[in-house]
């Protein structure tokens, strides 16, 4: 893990640029691994994802620092890979409908989100409610959610591409999230098929969740990788403070959830503004 970190600039400061590589330096490599130019199955969808990091060089939003290459990425999942906001605010208003309680606006929703499904509930019921309205709020809203949850949650546009060329390069994928776990496993399954994740943590009894580094580490275990040698990537302070916490380097991303002051003042190792600038300095 580096052992210093810098304040995160914008693109177009000399020391903060993206290192993103050439054409003409990727054909080199491709060389160097024997590998012949279009015998790549994979070469076409490579060279779209390469235009767009390319394109970035010119762009606004790539905020970089010093970023060691890893050898795995453990990714969080609601608003860092998916946008699942329309699911859970639709799911939690009707719990909350079915109990005569009170809607929120989504606006409010969306910051109630990433605490996993206690958390939620907690701040969506009224101020001072029981332990037996709160159980009751939980329950009605994972009923709801577990029967609608794909009609609104989707992978964010880019994500996908950028998931599988990583893959393609050896790096290892996990997910971890405070969503509860069942949650967590049928969505990454349902909505990345094509996709090998080494391990996919929600939140378990008995386990604590984020931004306690338990899960983080774990995934480093079963990897039996350093925590030095992996990166975790989210769109929450929560998850900069876990990675800090786990000893990993910390990535975040402003497309999520959570406010882009607040991400800058926790000074991860890089902010990110969209999904490919993840393979800038690591393809």
């Amino acid at each position: 893990m580096a052992s210093h970190r810098t304040a995160l600039r914008p693109t177009g400061s000399t020391s903060s640029r993206c290192s993103i590589q050439t054409e003409a330096q990727m054909a080199t490599q491709n060389r160097k691994r024997g590998r012949l130019p279009g015998s790549d199955p994979t070469s076409a969808e490579d060279t779209t994802i390469r235009s767009r990091l390319l394109s970035l060089q010119k762009g606004v939003g790539c905020w970089h620092a010093r970023v060691v290459t890893p050898q795995a990425l453990i990714f969080d999942l609601d608003g860092t890979l998916v946008d699942s906001l329309p699911g859970i605010a639709d799911s939690l208003t009707r719990a909350l409908a079915s109990l005569g309680l009170p809607p929120h606006k989504r606006l409010a929703i969306r910051g109630f989100i990433g605490h996993g499904a206690r958390g939620l509930i907690s701040r969506a019921a009224p101020a001072g409610s029981a332990e037996p309205l709160l159980a009751a709020l939980e329950q009605a809203f994972k009923a709801d959610y577990d029967l609608t949850w794909q009609q609104g949650t989707a992978v964010y546009p880019g994500v996908a591409g950028v998931l599988a060329h990583l893959q393609r390069r050896g790096i290892a994928l996990a997910v971890l999230t405070n969503k509860p776990h069942a949650f967590a496993t049928s969505m990454v399954g349902s909505l990345f098929p094509a996709l090998t994740f080494a391990a996919v943590l929600g939140q378990r009894e008995g386990i604590p969740h984020k931004p306690d580094p338990a899960g983080a580490i774990e995934i480093a275990a079963t990897l039996g990788l350093p925590m030095s040698a992996v990166t975790l990537i989210g769109d929450s302070t929560m998850d900069i403070e876990t990675a800090r916490s786990a000893g990993m380097q910390a990535v975040a991303v402003s497309w999520g959830y959570h406010d882009r002051v607040a991400l800058e003042a926790s000074m991860p190792d890089a902010l990110i503004d969209m999904p490919e600038e993840l393979l800038a300095s690591w393809v």
